[in-house]
């Protein structure tokens, strides 16, 4: 089963190794026929602590690494840029 990768922006980078990204999506209402923006955040595993605060990051699903952590972020030259 291939792992999910989402985009988000970087909302807090306080704690050590760890960022919070929120993904925002849009999906058009079932019932309202509009389009509605939802967002939801995410703790990703930033290892070296190079990303901050309004950074545009990409996150990929993994293994638990701790009790809120499963994502970690992609390191490639797209991601930091």
């Amino acid at each position: 089963m291939p792992k999910r990768i989402l985009q988000g922006r970087v909302t807090s980078d306080k704690n050590e190794q760890t960022i919070t990204v929120s993904v925002e999506r849009r999906f058009k209402h079932p019932v309202l026929h509009k389009i509605v923006r939802s967002s939801k955040k995410y703790r990703a595993h930033d290892a070296q602590n190079q990303f901050k605060i309004g950074d545009l990051v990409r996150i990929v699903e993994c293994a638990p690494i701790s009790k809120t952590k499963r994502w970690t972020v992609l390191t490639d030259e797209a991601a930091s840029a």
